[in-house]
């Protein structure tokens, strides 16, 4: 599984590499795609609390979750980037990444637990949506790889402050920290209904 999802991600690194081949500046096609990569995960605010979600959750499954789970959703995310780079469509996008900080928010917010797979499995469900959307929306004059590199350096620290933020509410007391990440995945999820209700 693990084998996979490495191979998975160099698929999607030498995908994203090749379509922004064409694209690709030195000097300021790489800063720039790079920076724009970084800012756009950073950006959005469904983008931001679906990522710290995934992270909170993962904290909360902990054992290899702790690591697969974000693992996962970079990996499949670059396919997804890939994918919006190359012009491929995927239909209700901007809903999925909608719902997908309604699911996460509630997951953490009922403390749900299920096996790695399935979480693997949700995460990566929704990376592709969230990488499709990165992708779609790259800049025409930068370069792939450098922008790919950059909303894939975001979203892993993202991933590592919801890890952290959950990690560390655990800390405060079982009773204290499992009311406060649950007051934090409802917030989520109130947010995430909030930006569906947005979606047109």
């Amino acid at each position: 599984m693990i084998f996979s999802f490495k191979r998975a991600a160099t698929i999607a690194a030498l995908l994203i590499a090749s379509s922004g081949t064409t694209l690709a500046h030195t000097g300021h096609g790489d800063a720039g795609g790079f920076a724009h990569g970084v800012m756009h995960p950073v950006g959005g605010l469904d983008h931001v609390l679906a990522m710290v979600a995934v992270g909170v959750f993962a904290a909360h499954l902990d054992g290899r979750a702790l690591w697969l789970v974000p693992a996962t959703f970079v990996a499949v995310m670059a396919l997804g980037g890939a994918l919006g780079m190359a012009g491929v469509g995927l239909p209700f996008v901007e809903t999925v990444i909608a719902l997908s900080v309604v699911v996460l928010g509630l997951a953490v917010a009922l403390r749900v637990s299920v096996p790695t797979l399935a979480a693997m499995a949700l995460a990566g469900f929704f990376a592709v949506f969230h990488g499709h959307a990165h992708g779609a929306e790259m800049p025409a004059d930068v370069s792939g790889a450098a922008y790919a590199t950059g909303f894939m350096l975001a979203t892993a620290l993202l991933h590592g402050a919801g890890i952290a933020l959950g990690l560390t509410v655990a800390r405060l007391g079982e009773l204290a920290g499992r009311r406060a990440v649950q007051v934090a995945g409802g917030a989520m999820a109130i947010a995430g209904i909030a930006i569906l209700a947005g979606v047109h």
